[in-house]
């Protein structure tokens, strides 16, 4: 079987038999991946725990015809260190890895900007310098821009009128003028809109001095455009302290 090398994060795992496990990947090269490794599950096995949810690792696999099997694997930065030891990081960076499995739609095919958004967010969310539910939204939403669901926060999102304005309609893709207003659109806070601006951005002095309310507001516009475009909610999300 022809091998090949990749950096990769370990997004989740699932047991395979008695002593394996069947590891999903986002790989910088590759896109998603799904692989098996062998007697990881076993108590002498020299690199399971280089194969947990969170770790940033260096993989050599072997070309399957559904599953790749990986041969060797070695730790680049163990992101579960940064966050397994602080719930809310924890369940911001569960929801992460959930969201760029699901934006990263075909498996093997190339998803370069995925990969380094994730590893950028898992980082940022490991330093602790920012808010951990801030980093999340802010990846969201640039993982959904690269996926080609940007949203738009100051322009009118049907007809491109310069903003702001005072609608909001996820199906739309964002702002909507009084003309293009729809029923249903929500009527966020003006301060919403600059604060959800500044996460797409990353302006984070902007960010960082939003008050509760409008972060709370921004953080439940942002589940709703993510559910509407993946179709199905991340589960994770329902864990996160917003």
């Amino acid at each position: 079987m022809p091998l090949y090398r990749d950096e990769a994060i370990v997004l989740r795992t699932h047991k395979l038999g008695e002593a394996d496990r069947i590891i999903t990947l986002l790989t910088r090269q590759h896109g998603r991946v799904r692989a098996v490794a062998r007697g990881v599950r076993r108590t002498t096995s020299r690199w399971g725990s280089r194969l947990e949810p969170f770790t940033h690792v260096d993989l050599q696999l072997a070309e399957g015809r559904s599953l790749d099997t990986i041969t060797q694997a070695e730790t680049i930065t163990p992101f579960a260190n940064g966050v397994g030891h602080d719930y809310e990081r924890y369940t911001a960076g569960t929801a992460m890895l959930e969201a760029a499995e699901r934006l990263a739609v075909e498996e093997r095919e190339p998803a370069t900007q995925q990969f380094l958004l994730l590893v950028g967010g898992l980082r940022a969310m490991c330093r602790g310098v920012h808010g951990p539910t801030g980093v999340l939204d802010s990846y969201l939403l640039r993982s959904l821009a690269v996926a080609g669901y940007a949203p738009s926060f100051e322009a009118c999102a049907h007809c491109g009128l310069a903003g702001p304005h005072r609608w909001f309609n996820v199906a739309m893709g964002g702002a909507l003028c009084s003309t293009c207003r729809l029923p249903g659109s929500a009527s966020p806070a003006p301060e919403t809109l600059v604060l959800l601006g500044a996460l797409l951005a990353g302006d984070w002095d902007v960010v960082e001095r939003a008050d509760a309310r409008t972060s709370r507001e921004a953080s439940g516009l942002v589940s709703a455009y993510l559910n509407w475009h993946i179709e199905r909610g991340l589960r994770s999300l329902a864990y996160v302290e917003r």
